[in-house]
């Protein structure tokens, strides 16, 4: 006989209603749970159940996920003696973005109630979930995780499982967001000066898509020296940057816009200079970082 394939999925969202749909396209029977009826009625008319309280949700199904709004959400629905005594022998998919502590405070949770509990951190908007190129970060015990791998393979093509350590899927959405905030204050600032100059911003922004795959890669190789720890000189010397983030921060002060990126970034060369790190790989401004 087919065996057939049940999930939970509690939160509605514009990602919880994706992560339905793409389960249901799957031909999963989904059961869901939301404070709010109403945004589910689109998916109840295409074919998933509406539980109308959240005991039952996760009666319904031994696959749950989770996507609300944040984790103080996901523990007034979970902590509760009537969830607790439900949940043994599930598995709980946690695609809430947390916190480190967040995720190690579920998992204790899940543990003491004997529920197989994954932690993750979806990398993408909901339109560009279930491509092969749709990041999300994983943690959690093996077990769990091949328990999990299929649904979450519907989700995105890229999934990185980051091992049992269950901080790990949190703890790399905040260094990837990192990079992502920075990398956008540095864009509005090119966005400044591009104004300056008066050049047109979606030829700035047609720019960057094509010299990004490039800056990347090189971000990728100075990834690895540092892992190494061996900063002689093999691609870019530090010397070039800290000339080129002086010449930034001069532009930015002729050009009368906002400096604050640019000063931000100058100091940090004109430490590691100061520390001796000229004639070191660029990657050994990470010396700064850890001092």
């Amino acid at each position: 006989m087919k065996t057939i394939k049940k999930a939970t999925v509690i939160g509605l969202g514009q990602m919880g209603v994706t992560l339905a749909r793409l389960l249901m396209k799957q031909g999963y029977n989904v059961t869901l749970w939301n404070r709010t009826k109403q945004k589910a009625d689109a998916l109840v008319k295409e074919g998933a159940t509406f539980a109308s309280d959240v005991v039952d949700a996760i009666k319904a199904s031994n696959m749950i996920v989770i996507c609300v709004l944040d984790y103080t959400a996901t523990k007034a629905i979970l902590f509760k003696d009537e969830i607790s005594a439900l949940v043994a022998d599930k598995t709980i998919i946690q695609l809430t973005t947390g916190s480190p502590e967040d995720a190690r405070e579920l998992e204790t949770w899940a543990n003491m109630h004997n529920a197989h509990y994954i932690d993750g951190a979806i990398q993408v908007a909901p339109e560009q979930m279930a491509r092969p190129d749709t990041t999300i970060f994983i943690a959690g015990k093996k077990e769990a995780f091949n328990n999990s791998e299929a649904v979450l393979k519907i989700f995105g093509g890229n999934i990185k499982y980051l091992g049992e350590k269950i901080s790990a899927a949190a703890a790399m959405d905040l260094a990837s967001l990192s990079y992502l905030y920075g990398s956008l204050l540095g864009f509005f600032h090119a966005v400044s000066i591009s104004e300056a100059e008066g050049f047109p911003i979606d030829l700035l922004g047609a720019i960057v898509r094509e010299v990004s795959p490039g800056f990347t890669e090189f971000m990728q190789y100075e990834a690895g020296v540092i892992q190494s720890g061996d900063f002689a000189i093999t691609q870019s010397p530090l010397s070039i940057s800290v000339e080129a983030t002086e010449r930034i921060l001069r532009s930015s002060q002729a050009y009368k816009i906002n400096t604050e990126v640019a000063e931000l970034s100058a100091s940090f060369f004109k430490r590691a200079r100061q520390a001796g790190l000229e004639k070191q790989e660029l990657a050994s401004l990470i010396k700064i970082f850890r001092s």
